[in-house]
């Protein structure tokens, strides 16, 4: 199946209550075992890109890889540049061939965040793509974006006014939530996430989700996040599975690439696999 625009996606699963995950590959090895993964659980699923990785591989190159690969998957598939405050490889990336873009303008004031997040929106739907914002900055630094700091909380009314304003078809918002790897159990605002979805409709993405257990996720996801991103848990089972390969390859001196790769794709497909039934979303591809 051909990349299927983020709306069609999000708006299924906010309907019904499920999340997508939205996986951060970092390669074509990545992006190879999360399709397997989706084709197998037959869920829809998010292929996330860095900035970072975008400009490693090259956006053209990385277009290429995703949609030749997506092309063999009989599931619905979505390319989105994950938090970007870059506003030219926004638009390098949508004129490539992303159908969907997080403009991570957190940094900005609410009034100019609001006006350039509206001017991305245009650009982007104008190219029948679609738009995440956020307002608020998601604790931690990921592919060398983002503060460790803790972030201002907009009051309700300011978030539900630059979600209606701007046009944005999913919202980001902070509920206690952080990327990279918890140091102890988040305390989250849950209630925050039924609250923009009673008020404005507009799917929820939940960032952060790394080493948070099935009943928050699930709770979350009843609230109305329909997005659920994972970076953290793919890059750690990814390397983690390498470390333990190349140990035990050292110890037998036998170095097998073919091996190693394979190895390394077993683990991401059954991390993304997992994640997939936790959200509820195997099972529901179209």
């Amino acid at each position: 199946m051909p990349v299927v625009p983020m709306k069609d996606l999000l708006d299924r699963a906010l309907a019904e209550r499920y999340g997508v995950p939205a996986f951060n590959v970092v390669n074509d090895l990545t992006v190879e075992a999360v399709l397997a993964a989706a084709a197998e659980e037959r869920s829809p699923v998010v292929l996330q890109t860095s900035v970072k990785t975008v400009r490693a591989y090259g956006r053209r190159q990385l277009f290429d890889v995703v949609a030749t690969m997506a092309r063999d998957v009989d599931v619905p598939v979505t390319l989105h540049l994950d938090h970007c405050p870059d506003r030219a490889v926004i638009s390098d990336c949508l004129a490539g061939g992303w159908n969907s873009v997080l403009f991570d303008a957190h940094e900005l004031d609410v009034a100019e965040n609001l006006r350039q997040t509206t001017e991305v929106v245009a650009e982007a739907h104008a190219r029948g793509a679609h738009v995440e914002g956020e307002i608020e900055g998601i604790q931690g630094v990921e592919d060398g974006i983002g503060s460790d700091d803790a972030p201002v909380v907009q009051t309700l009314e300011v978030a539900v006014d630059f979600i209606q304003r701007t046009g944005v078809d999913c919202f980001a918002p902070a509920i206690g939530n952080a990327h990279g790897q918890y140091t102890a159990a988040p305390v989250l605002d849950h209630q925050r996430v039924s609250d923009l979805v009673a008020a404005t409709g507009v799917p929820m993405a939940l960032h952060g989700g790394t080493g948070l257990s099935a009943e928050q996720f699930q709770d979350l996801i009843a609230r109305g996040c329909a997005k659920v991103n994972i970076s953290t848990a793919l890059k750690q089972v990814f390397l983690q599975s390498s470390l333990e390969f190349l140990r035990e390859a050292e110890t037998r001196g036998k170095w097998d690439p073919p091996s190693f790769f394979a190895h390394q794709r077993t683990a991401v497909k059954d991390m993304a696999a997992e994640h997939m039934r936790t959200f509820g979303s195997s099972g529901r591809a179209w």
